[in-house]
């Protein structure tokens, strides 16, 4: 029975990590090769069908494989995700003039992202 409650949240998971990727590869300001690498790793323990659906993705499946076999990324695309995190973060600081706690967790976050991104290993 928890075996099978663990699945079923795992794919949800997964569904939910695609959906935010699907939407980050059209809106700028969410990124989508890291919720597809979490829906990845989702569906590798609840759904193998939905784990080769991802890798054989046209668009995303190449770079999705490279991650699973290597745990690396290609330079231009960390080059362009720490772009996208500097303009998005940047703009949103911008729009919050004046209120400075959110300014400051916002600086937080993408320092921590643009870190996490930065020594992700490179192929």
């Amino acid at each position: 029975m928890e075996a099978k409650l663990t699945r079923y949240l795992l794919m949800a998971a997964g569904w939910l990590a695609v959906i935010l990727g699907l939407i980050g590869a059209v809106l700028p300001i969410v990124p989508t090769t890291p919720f597809l690498i979490l829906a990845l790793a989702c569906f590798s323990k609840s759904s193998p069908r939905f784990h080769r659906m991802l890798l054989n993705n046209k668009w995303f499946g190449p770079a999705l494989k490279e991650w699973e076999n290597n745990q690396t990324v290609k330079r231009h695309v960390k080059i362009k995700a720490m772009m996208l995190i500097v303009v998005s973060f940047g703009i949103s600081i911008a729009i919050l003039s004046g209120r400075s706690g959110l300014q400051l967790m916002l600086l937080g976050l993408g320092s921590i992202a643009l870190w996490f991104i930065y020594h992700l290993k490179e192929s």
